[in-house]
């Protein structure tokens, strides 16, 4: 895991200032406190931060090809290069190093753009081709390792975390007031674009080309497969299958050359990543978990016994409100964009634990719950959508009786509201609004300019991949959120173990192995109340009897309770402060009634966490306040 940045001058005239590229590379030190590099050509300049993982002593960077042609500044694991690199070798190519860093470069000798097709890992990486005067951009096909750009009429910059572009002066720190409908809907933005505006992320499976002949151009060149027809194949199957394939997914994230350990949680996914490492290493696994003294968010009990069934060496940190707080807007700056899900902070927690025990890489099982409908909201949908079906067909795909639910009493009405009873038809009313943080009814009251909510759907990129997508709204809800939802969750899972300086693996969206999942059948993923059925059936004789049968409880971080009780006083510093209210975003007296209700016990957690990362993030940001001075006016 590391750092990248470039800087491309439009003019062939032009030199790179080496001042900005440093500046920019420098802001990213965290991410590769290891070794440090610099290269420019006259319009053109790279630089790097390394974490060194792989070829500690040979993969320095910005890296060159043998004949000095390209360059490359390299974010990733490439976990197939010892593959890559004996073919490369019989057709002549000749290493100087073991780095994976030098086989993308032969890669690209040999298939130009399509070198990203053979490359099987996490990737970002900028490649400036000498002789074609070109620039390429790439990114893994999920979207493990991030990268952003901005465009400019005199420049292209990209880098891997925003604050670096920042720091190149190439574009100002301006919010997009178009986006916040989206990041209040879902707390996230699930396009190209991101709070600042100019600056664009590349999406994952896309590269981005540049050259004075060409222009700029974005090409798409993976993405998730939406699901074929039931196979036919029995449930046991379907697990002997799984688990070979996750098998070789973990063995081939075990590349590393130096000390390697595991986020585990003890829920069924990190207690699976936890039995089949056990099973492929010689030493004892280094697991690292995270609980708070909160006895409804402590899963530690259950992390023991996942490190006790394999034999690992466990090691906890247990997050203190106070810990939480004073760390918040630190995190913010790390994650470039408001904290979307308070669980961001506990991950930095355990990151750093894991750090001070000399551990630079972990995996993690993030991106399960997506492949294997592990949600609440996925059955909740299709709940309603076959409940629902019979009465739409006879009121025109309005929700028939709304009117009824209205006037139930309120402890009803909230339960009756989320149904099929209330709802409309289709994905828009069933899944987004739905599960929406603020849904359009609550937006429309919470702007200050009624034109805010109209300008930009906030449902748009999910709405398109949904309807993209085959099969039935299981099927196609996943297919949405393995390419908006799950992009946001490694946006987290790369800043804050970044912010930490070690870096995060997740075997379960090795790309080959989700094609493979996606390819199973939804019967054997959910089955009737049975979350993760197969993934459990594939797991039940290594992973305890305990883990396998308990309830999902999703990385609990005690936030709401904590903004009623012990740091209320925080929505007063960040919701309704004048300083919040004068930006004129949104109405004082919606956010009054909403700190109120919370105060009084009506859960508003997620929502006032929402707007308070927002206003941390302004003021960070636009407002240029130091995090260390916001953190001292918290405390």
């Amino acid at each position: 895991m590391c750092g990248i940045v470039g800087i491309i001058r439009l003019n062939p005239n032009d030199s790179v200032d080496s001042v900005r590229l440093q500046r920019m590379r420098d802001a990213l030190a965290h991410r590769g406190p290891d070794d440090k590099g610099l290269w420019s050509e006259g319009p053109v300049g790279l630089g790097h931060r390394r974490l060194s993982i792989v070829d500690v002593a040979g993969g320095h960077q910005p890296m060159s090809s043998a004949d000095g042609n390209s360059w490359i500044t390299f974010n990733g694991e490439i976990y197939n290069h010892a593959a890559r690199r004996a073919e490369l070798e019989q057709r002549g190519y000749r290493y100087q190093t073991r780095s994976d860093t030098e086989t993308i470069l032969h890669l690209y000798e040999e298939y130009g753009d399509g070198c990203v097709e053979k490359l099987a890992g996490m990737f970002a990486f900028g490649l400036w081709d000498r002789t074609r005067g070109r620039l390429l951009l790439a990114r893994d096909r999920l979207g493990i390792k991030p990268l952003y750009y901005a465009v400019t009429d005199d420049e292209i910059v990209f880098a891997s975390e925003i604050k670096a572009i920042l720091a190149a002066g190439a574009t100002q720190a301006v919010l997009d007031t178009h986006q916040l409908p989206e990041f209040l809907a879902s707390g996230f933005l699930a396009g190209s674009e991101t709070f600042f505006r100019g600056v664009h992320k590349l999406l994952p499976g896309h590269t981005f080309t540049w050259s004075r002949s060409e222009g700029p151009a974005v090409r798409q060149y993976w993405q998730v497969p939406t699901a074929p027809a039931d196979s036919g194949l029995s449930m046991r199957a379907c697990a002997e299958q799984l688990r070979t394939n996750l098998i070789d997914s973990v063995r081939s994230h075990l590349m590393s050359d130096v000390p390697l350990g595991l986020f585990l949680s003890g829920g069924l996914d990190s207690s699976v990543l936890a039995a089949v490492m056990g099973s492929l290493v010689k030493e004892p696994i280094r697991a690292f978990n995270v609980s708070f003294a909160d006895k409804d968010a402590d899963e530690s009990m259950y992390a023991r016994t996942a490190a006790d069934a394999v034999g690992a060496v466990s090691h906890g940190v247990v997050v203190s409100p106070r810990d939480f707080f004073s760390e918040l807007p630190r995190l913010v700056w790390h994650e470039d964009e408001p904290i979307a899900f308070p669980s961001s902070v506990p991950l930095y927690f355990v990151s750093k634990l894991a750090r001070d025990h000399g551990v630079k890489v972990v995996l993690t099982g993030e991106g399960a719950d997506e492949l294997f409908l592990g949600y609440q909201r996925y059955r909740v949908t299709d709940w309603n959508a076959r409940l629902g079906r019979p009465l739409w067909a006879l009121s025109g795909g309005r929700a028939p009786l709304r009117g009824l639910v209205e006037r139930l009493p309120a402890r009803v009405r909230r339960y009756a509201e989320r149904t099929f009873l209330a709802l409309d038809a289709g994905p828009r009313s069933l899944f987004f609004d739905n599960f929406a943080v603020f849904p359009h009814a609550m937006q429309r009251d919470l702007f200050v300019d009624d034109n805010a909510i109209g300008a930009r759907d906030p449902y748009a990129t999910g709405m398109r991949l949904y309807e993209q997508a085959s099969g039935g709204p299981l099927e196609r809800a996943s297919y949405a959120d393995l390419q908006t939802y799950v992009v946001e969750l490694l946006m987290k899972q790369d800043q804050m173990s970044m912010a930490a300086s070690i870096e995060s693996r997740v075997p379960f969206l090795d790309h080959t192995l989700v094609e493979q999942v996606v390819a199973l059948p939804t019967r054997c993923k959910l089955r009737g109340y049975r979350t993760k059925a197969v993934l459990r059936e594939a797991m039940r004789d290594l992973v305890p009897r305990s883990i396998l049968r308990r309830p999902k409880m999703g990385f609990p971080v005690p936030v709401s309770r904590w903004l009623r009780e012990s740091h209320t006083a925080l929505l007063d510093q960040l919701v309704l402060s004048p300083r919040a209210l004068d930006r004129g975003l949104f109405r004082r007296d919606v956010l009054t009634r909403l700190v109120a209700e919370h105060r009084a016990g009506k859960n508003h957690g997620q929502r006032l966490w929402l707007l308070a990362n927002l206003e941390l993030w302004q003021r960070i940001f636009i407002d240029g306040e130091p995090p260390a001075s916001i953190a001292a006016a918290m405390a």
